[in-house]
């Protein structure tokens, strides 16, 4: 008795095969595995050039344009900006609170960073001058084209007209845009500032009541 033939194929079938495909077999859960990890290093790649730039980049003020010396600053005169670690100097200003309404003592070009030191505050003697008991003394000159020739930052000696040495090493604080001009009359000059300690500051400011004083430049 012979037997019906059968149809037979080892292959499988297309239904097989899309239903094996749909099951999160060992391979699948390996895809996802590698996709998710890809996914992470990418993000943290992300994160640390972000992190990296966050820290060697800061952000100060800078002047928004050139800055005279005795111009109080107001909000305009002064931007954000983000800047190198390693260019900010010691005293940069952070938040314009720090720099509005006080005074420039020396020229600040447009684009410089704003520091203390450049601007009159009661912590400007001791930047000066490194003395905790420094002081700021308005000086009259006598001669106004010495005046004229002073600049902040300048170190000089006082001296009354008999040549009596009031102080040394003296530090120019502030020098008014005035300074140099043709007055009207003696006391139409501008005084400059100067940063000293407490003995020394004392004793110009006593003789410079009665007559103006001079100065030798370092």
């Amino acid at each position: 008795m012979r037997l019906p033939l059968t149809r037979t194929t080892m292959g499988p079938r297309l239904r097989d095969r899309a239903a094996h495909a749909m099951r999160p077999g060992w391979a699948r859960s390996v895809a996802i595995r590698r996709t998710m990890s890809l996914v992470l290093i990418a993000a943290a790649v992300a994160v640390g050039l972000h992190g990296q730039r966050t820290e060697t980049h800061t952000s100060v003020l800078v002047a928004a344009h050139d800055l005279a010396p005795g111009h109080a600053l107001v909000a305009a005169d002064l931007r954000q900006q983000s800047v190198p670690v390693e260019l900010v100097p010691e005293g940069a200003l952070r938040l314009a609170a720090d720099g509005e309404a006080h005074t420039v003592t020396g020229p600040i070009g447009s684009g410089e960073i704003v520091t203390g030191s450049r601007l009159l505050s009661p912590r400007l003697p001791v930047q000066l001058t490194g003395d905790d008991d420094a002081r700021l003394v308005p000086v009259r000159l006598a001669d106004d084209t010495v005046a004229s020739l002073v600049r902040a930052g300048d170190v000089v000696d006082v001296l009354t007209a008999d040549t009596d040495v009031l102080a040394t090493g003296a530090i120019v604080a502030v020098v008014p845009t005035a300074v140099g001009a043709s007055p009207t009359r003696a006391s139409a000059t501008p005084p400059i500032l100067l940063a000293m300690g407490r003995t020394a500051a004392h004793r110009v400011a006593g003789a410079g009541l009665d007559v103006p004083l001079a100065v030798v430049l370092h």
